[in-house]
């Protein structure tokens, strides 16, 4: 069974991650969306609310599941037998540092990396722009699914 992950935070999951998670999901027999747990980083949604935003969105993708993970990816990688890594690139900046990471997860574990260019239409998009705009009122509605709007309204207001 061929098996990939796809890493992030998705605080919140955007249109950009989906676009992402949907064409890889048509690659391999599994694809595990891997939600990130960083205690250093002051999330809007915790990690039980970014796997329901997440799977409220993916549910349509009968091969994706999402787990939350800590510590090293390459560790969950190896105890969920997963030896693929899949990343969206937006732009060269996001190629610099995604290529030096997946340089470390390769010499640390085997474990490839796959590089895929986002859309066009999502290549601008980020969580953190998301949030800001949410905040100041302004309209997200092209860059989330409806429940992430609702729930970014909710949190915010």
């Amino acid at each position: 069974m061929r098996r990939a992950i796809c890493p992030g935070s998705f605080d919140p999951v955007t249109n950009g991650h989906l676009d992402i998670i949907g064409r890889a999901s048509a690659l391999y027999d599994e694809l595990v969306v891997g939600v990130l747990i960083n205690a250093s980083k002051n999330y809007v949604f915790d990690v039980a609310e970014r796997i329901e935003l997440l799977r409220a969105s993916t549910a349509k993708y009968e091969n994706v599941t999402i787990h939350s993970f800590d510590g090293l990816l390459v560790d969950y990688c190896r105890s969920n037998d997963i030896n693929v890594i899949v990343k969206g690139l937006r732009a060269v900046s996001d190629f610099d540092y995604e290529l030096q990471m997946s340089q470390m997860n390769h010499g640390l574990s085997g474990v490839e990396t796959l590089f895929m260019p986002t859309n066009p239409l999502y290549s601008f998009l980020s969580s953190s722009m998301v949030k800001e705009i949410a905040r100041y009122g302004g309209d997200i509605s092209p860059h989330v699914p409806a429940s992430v709007r609702q729930a970014l309204a909710d949190r915010l207001s």
